[in-house]
């Protein structure tokens, strides 16, 4: 009775009887450093390997802008300014592995990208635990193989004297000689990159498969949801953002072929078909002494690469997706 009775109270004796909140105390720049030591030091070899190896070496394309010599170095070389864009620009070899490297990569992005995801799917539906470890085992061994070895690999099943030529003439059909055949070298480029890096390629898709929520592969199967739906509706969108992901960061790449592996098969072909930029300026600026022009390559490969990939996390964020990296607007 005694409470009933008892006049409402004001708020303002109500937060007098709360206790405090505690108040987070702001450390300073030194007490954070003190904090996450042990963390930034795991960081630390990363961030000088990205220093030393990726962003200082930014500082060699002056070059594209001098007339660099050697034995001068950066200051005493002559400034010369767009001299080595427009001389590369006019000359029609670089073009010539301009159109060699499109297209390589073109095929390389149509029949070698979509390879992985496939894989990734095929193993996913295989249920014997046993069986699905071997044959990614098997998959996964062509990547720590060397491109010589590969190059030998293919000599033997598609050049002259190999099995295929064998095969077709027991047949009574021509032989035919894939390795020095320019109509096919981007093919024969983009069939050794799958058979060596598509299997590594799946491990980063069934990472993003396992990541799925099997409570929703649980509730399709009750649904009566079959094998195909459950594919079309929960596997492929629950890996969609990784796939675009990649797609992106593969643009940044475009103009990157694969140097070891084409400067290996490209006298079979000649530099009508096998010269690429990288052969390109290897060719230019390491055996001709052309630095400038070598550089001004290496730069434009560098830009057109930067530019598809921001173009393309653009048109991904307009279609309502990550991309690459979220901008602040999205944050919000």
């Amino acid at each position: 009775m005694t409470v009933l009775n008892a006049p409402p109270r004001s708020h303002a004796a109500e937060a007098a009887t709360e206790p405090p909140v505690p108040q987070l105390r702001k450390r300073s720049f030194r007490q954070r450093l003190k904090r996450d030591r042990v963390m930034l030091a795991l960081v630390l070899p990363g961030f000088l390997f990205f220093v030393v190896f990726n962003y200082i070496p930014l500082l060699g394309n002056i070059v594209a802008f001098l007339d660099y010599r050697p034995y001068l170095g950066f200051i005493d070389s002559v400034w010369v300014g767009l001299e080595n864009f427009a001389a590369l620009l006019s000359d029609p070899a670089f073009w010539q592995a301009f159109r060699n490297t499109l297209v390589i990569t073109l095929v390389q992005l149509v029949l070698f990208f979509p390879v992985p995801i496939l894989l990734a799917l095929f193993l996913n539906s295989i249920m014997s635990k046993r069986l699905r470890k071997f044959i990614q085992s098997v998959i996964y061994l062509p990547h720590f193989i060397g491109w010589v070895i590969i190059v030998v690999l293919f000599s033997e099943m598609l050049g002259a004297g190999g099995a295929l030529t064998h095969f077709l003439e027991s047949l009574g059909l021509p032989g035919f000689n894939a390795m020095n055949t320019p109509e096919f070298f981007p093919f024969l480029i983009t069939l050794q990159s799958i058979w060596k890096d598509a299997g590594w390629g799946t491990i980063i898709f069934l990472a993003a498969i396992a990541n799925i929520d099997q409570e929703l592969y649980e509730a399709a199967a009750v649904d009566g949801a079959k094998a195909r739906h459950r594919l079309f509706n929960i596997t492929l969108p629950g890996i969609f953002p990784v796939i675009l992901l990649l797609f992106i960061l593969q643009l940044g790449s475009i103009l990157s072929v694969g140097f070891e592996q084409i400067l290996l098969q490209r006298d079979n072909v000649g530099p009508q078909a096998g010269e690429v930029l990288e052969t390109y300026v290897y060719f230019n600026g390491i055996q001709g002494g052309q630095w400038g022009i070598a550089a001004a390559a290496g730069l434009i490969k560098g830009v057109v690469g930067l530019a598809l990939v921001l173009g393309a996390n653009k048109l991904a964020h307009k279609f309502g997706h990550e991309g690459i990296y979220t901008s602040g607007k999205q944050r919000r």
